[in-house]
This record gives structure tokens, sequence and C-alpha cells, in this order.
């Protein structure tokens, strides 16, 4: 039997919401092992002086717990 956890992050990007998802995805796998799926909770467009300047998206990343 497997227990999975869910962890929330945050990550943003200068080029885009993907990019973003992708970069989050490889820090998680840094930090967490076996890492098994990620999903999109919510995405922002970073606005300054009316001009688009970052993607944020807020990931929710399932990983497996150790026995």
């Amino acid at each position: 039997m497997s227990i999975a956890k869910v962890t929330e992050i945050i990550v943003e990007s200068e080029k885009s919401f993907e990019d973003a998802v992708v970069q989050g995805v490889r820090r998680a796998n840094r930090t967490l092992d076996q890492v098994k799926a990620a999903w999109v909770k919510d995405q922002q467009a970073v606005i300054e002086n009316g001009e688009v300047v970052g993607f944020r998206v807020t990931l929710k990343v399932t990983f497996i717990l150790k026995d």
C-alpha cells in the first residue's frame, strides 16, 4: 500500500505558464521523492506598468511517502 501527500508550491516564470509548471515540477523533484503528479490550482499574470512581466502558477504536487 502506498500513501501519498499533496503539497502546494507557487512558481513564477518570465516566459510562460507552461514554463512555470515545468520549472515547478523540476524544483519539486529536487526536494521531494517519488513525485507522481502535479496540477495547476491557479494562474496569474504578473503586471507592471500595464505590461505582463511574469506568469505565476500555484501547483498542487503529489508525492509518495516513504515507508
